[in-house]
């Protein structure tokens, strides 16, 4: 059953759904990732990669709520639970207890690229079928861009 109705068509919206659960996936974990890190992580640079990662955090935290939003105004509901996060998300696991500063960089170079892939491919998905959802998903990977930049820019 679906309360609200979209303009587009069956095939566009599945598209776009799909897209959408995906980066909504991806956002809720980067959170939950970044956050985790940012409890356990150790060593020299402490202070400057933990306030970088809550960055992240708020970062995601704000366009999971976007995305997720977008979902619902064209009928789809958006599933964040932790059993739908854990079993799709494309930023792989985070080792139990502390992280050296220095792997918790190198975890978020590679976390955030593989979320970064992602986001550009559904950017191309959604680019005839619904540009709105488009333009919600470049800004997301603009940021998230600029983040993984950062964690980079960290790991030299």
């Amino acid at each position: 059953m679906s309360v609200v109705k979209s303009s587009l068509s069956e095939e566009d919206l599945k598209v776009v759904g799909e897209a959408l659960q995906g980066a909504l996936v991806d956002l809720v974990d980067l959170a939950l990732v970044a956050k985790q890190v940012h409890w356990n992580i150790v060593g020299p640079r402490f202070r400057s990669v933990h306030l970088q990662l809550d960055e992240v955090v708020t970062t995601a935290r704000q366009h999971m709520d976007t995305v997720a939003e977008r979902a619902s105004a064209l009928g789809i509901t958006p599933d964040g639970r932790a059993a739908t996060v854990a079993a799709t998300s494309a930023f792989g696991t985070v080792p139990n207890g502390w992280i050296k500063d220095a792997d918790a960089v190198s975890l978020l170079v590679d976390g955030l690229g593989a979320v970064v892939e992602q986001m550009r491919e559904r950017v191309k998905v959604t680019d005839d079928p619904d540009p709105v959802t488009q333009d919600v998903l470049i800004q997301v990977t603009a940021d998230l861009e600029k983040h993984a930049w950062m964690f980079q820019a960290e790991s030299v």
